[in-house]
């Protein structure tokens, strides 16, 4: 079996010194003393992948993806273990970060070139092919340091997947330039793929690594976690992400909506927006919420095609007649995609007293393309006949829908199709 990478015991240990000065302190103390704390980055880190493979690496921030990376790339020494690499390798990590921003953009393709490893007249042969992708037209002429941001990406990005590598190492890369441009990465990630390259995935994106990876390993605290199929590798991650350790552990469940109900709120399991949009007159108010799958596990990921349900915990400050409960699923521009509130469903929802709280829950099948997505959280009602806002929280907790397919626009037809031959 031939294998392109190769990471056998790979530690990385960095100390960490509270002031500057005592990193002299320490070098000149006879007694040896230490003034430093040990950060263990990567413990016993080690893994194969093999020749026309893609692999995904997951894992929550600071677990060590981008550390590994650094390491197979060469851009960091391990503290101890190998890397074996067999090919030549093109990384994307830092888009740019070996460019001269006094050099023109073409002088810049052939400096990166070199870096990754290819002679001038293997640079010669892609150059072409490099400033098509790139299409940035005469600015290839001038000094990178007058392009714009965009520009100088899409540059980047070009020399980096164009150079034909037999490894290509991705990290949090493809989604770049706009959206033309971000179709471009894909198809010639597409094409890497269906050529039976050698490719290494670092995301965030649980679609990506479903759609495009034969196995994920996930990375936890500096540690292999675990190694598997995607699907498993996503599911463990997901529990991870809301802190459901004592499910992963096969301990007895801590995270369900039951268990919480009665202990921890159940947005502190969710990433909420830190900057919630947050008004009303408060005569009702959202005091918590959670996003949860067909298991009742609360969780911001959400398989495209499962049914998951999306519930809000209401408190009243006054008494309200009819309250209209809502949510509403919103994309990262901040269009509407989806939604729906108890009067349009026609759920009666009567008196409802001072002092009491409401738990509204609405279950549904999740139809909408993958991606990043925001909920956000209503409740209203009429008075005198005008719509009155109690409380909204807008863009309140982010989702990531799932999928291995996705089709044109903002949801999935579900299309049954068939193709006949006629003679």
């Amino acid at each position: 079996m031939e294998y392109a990478l190769r990471v056998k015991n790979i530690n990385k240990l960095y100390r960490l010194y509270s002031k500057p000065i005592d990193r002299l302190k320490e070098a000149l103390s006879p007694s040896h003393k230490s003034y430093h704390k040990e950060h263990h980055a990567l413990k016993n880190i080690s893994f194969d992948v093999k020749k026309g493979e893609c692999v995904g690496i997951l894992g929550v921030n600071g677990a060590g993806k981008s550390t590994i990376l650094k390491i197979i790339t060469g851009v960091l020494n391990p503290t101890s273990g190998e890397v074996e690499v067999n090919g030549k390798i093109s990384a994307l990590l830092e888009l740019g970060a070996g460019f001269n921003m006094e050099y023109t953009g073409i002088e810049n393709i052939y400096l990166n070139g070199t870096l990754f490893g290819f002679t001038r007249e293997e640079v010669d042969a892609k150059i072409d092919e490099i400033l098509e992708f790139a299409d940035i037209g005469e600015f290839v002429n001038q000094p990178v340091k007058t392009y714009s941001s965009g520009m100088f990406v899409r540059l980047a990005f070009a020399v980096a997947i164009n150079i034909d590598p037999e490894i290509l190492i991705v990290d949090e890369a493809l989604s770049v330039g706009d959206i033309f441009f971000q179709t471009k990465c894909y198809k010639k990630f597409d094409d890497f793929k269906k050529s039976g390259k050698t490719i290494l995935l670092v995301t965030h994106s649980l679609s990506s690594v479903s759609k495009y990876c034969d196995r994920a390993i996930l990375l936890n605290k500096g540690e292999k976690y675990a190694e598997g199929e995607p699907s498993e590798i996503i599911d463990l991650y997901k529990k991870i992400l809301v802190k459901d350790r004592a499910e992963i552990t096969q301990e007895p469940e801590t995270e369900t909506l039951q268990s919480t109900e009665s202990s921890l709120e159940w947005k502190s399991f969710l990433p909420v927006n830190p900057h919630i949009d947050s008004y009303g007159n408060k005569a009702a108010e959202i005091i918590d919420f959670a996003v949860t799958d067909d298991s009742g596990h609360i969780s911001p990921h959400v398989n495209k095609g499962d049914y998951f349900t999306v519930k809000m915990k209401v408190k009243f400050n006054e008494d309200v007649q009819d309250p209209i409960f809502a949510f509403t699923v919103v994309n990262t521009q901040g269009t509407d995609i989806a939604g729906t509130n108890t009067m349009y469903e026609h759920c009666e929802t009567g008196l409802v007293k001072k002092g009491e709280v409401r738990i509204a829950e609405f279950r549904q099948r999740m139809l909408i393309q993958g991606g990043e997505y925001l909920l956000s959280f209503g409740c209203t009602g009429f008075r005198d006949g005008e719509l009155t806002i109690y409380h909204r929280l807008y863009r309140a907790v982010n989702i990531s829908i799932i999928s291995d397919k996705n089709t044109v626009g903002f949801y999935d037809m579900e299309s049954e199709v068939s193709v006949k031959r006629i003679k």
